[in-house]
């Protein structure tokens, strides 16, 4: 018997019961992973309380400027309106230093750099590693002995000594430093997705897409990376704080950017000259800055790493 035509369905609206329910089975795992996932990171209160504060630190360099404004360009203004390291005041709540520069706007300033630096340097640092780690990992054989072979050379050379190098050639800016920092952290990230491209290239479905004829492109994109996302987000929130460190080192040592723009290395360094004279508002609040932003990534880092075990949400 032939249908009538007014009951006829076109056959793309015809989805079959169980695409639908894998569909919505999908979504229903997917939104009770971010619970879980919610839930565990809650569940560190100390990682709650960083993450709190690494907002408050990047509205306080981000936002704070525009609510405190200060001089931070102009050294012969800024000793017109202030004196040379005077301790902090109602007009200078955290006092000036050598240049007449108000100190709480400088860490805001300093701030900027170093924020911009650490999670830009992160973020290439990231990219690079993981591509190079999953191709590695993914092929193996002679490609991932002479991948593997140019890391090990990387890790070999000290990582200030070549941070140094580059930026003693080069004129320091905030694009080259964050360029410099990322080509000297991508070679952990790289090593840890090849051993867990190592892991994952042997699990039943990817072995299923190379028999449906997954190209390696498909296996690495859509299996490999995302499979290996727990791993990728704690290391880019370590590497935040390693390359805040490191910009900091460069600055201390004279080699952050130039002046009149400041990062915290900087500032520290100049601070230092005059720690003998008592000047202590010249070293205290910008270290402090420093170390509270360096602890709260690795607070947040390590109960992001807690939240993403899929292990640890079972018990």
């Amino acid at each position: 018997m032939q249908p009538l035509e007014g009951n006829v369905v076109p056959d793309e609206a015809i989805l079959p019961e169980h695409e639908a329910d894998h569909d919505a089975g999908e979504a229903v795992a997917e939104a009770g992973f971010l619970r879980n996932m919610v839930r565990v990171f809650g569940e560190n209160k100390l990682a709650v309380a960083s993450l709190i504060f690494l907002v408050f630190m990047v509205l306080f360099c981000f936002v704070g400027p525009h609510i405190y404004v200060t001089n931070q360009t102009n050294a012969q203004d800024a000793l017109l309106n202030s004196t040379q390291n005077s301790p902090p005041s109602w007009s200078h709540p955290l006092g000036t230093d050598e240049n007449g520069f108000d100190i709480l706007g400088r860490l805001m300033y300093g701030g900027q750099i170093a924020l911009i630096v650490g999670f830009a340097a992160a973020v290439v640092a990231t990219v690079i590693g993981v591509t190079y780690g999953a191709l590695s990992g993914f092929f193996g054989g002679w490609l991932d002995s002479l991948f593997m072979r140019f890391v090990d050379i990387g890790l070999s050379i000290p990582v200030l000594f070549l941070l140094i190098a580059l930026v003693t050639i080069y004129r320091p800016t905030a694009p080259l430093l964050i360029i410099v920092i990322a080509a000297v952290s991508w070679l952990v990230p790289a090593r840890l997705i090849r051993a867990e491209t190592l892991s994952l290239r042997t699990r039943e479905y990817v072995q299923a897409v190379r028999v449906m004829g997954g190209s390696r492109r498909r296996i690495i994109g859509r299996h490999i990376i995302p499979n290996s996302v727990g791993t990728i987000v704690v290391f880019a929130t370590f590497d935040v704080a390693d390359s805040i460190l490191l910009l900091a080192a460069l600055g201390f040592l004279g080699l952050g950017v130039p002046a009149p723009q400041t990062d915290w290395g900087t500032m520290l360094s100049n601070g230092v000259n005059y720690a003998s004279n008592g000047y202590w508002w010249e070293i205290y609040p910008v270290g402090l800055c420093i170390i509270l932003v360096v602890v709260a990534l690795n607070y947040i880092g390590d109960a992001l790493r807690d939240a993403l075990e899929v292990r640890l949400q079972r018990r």
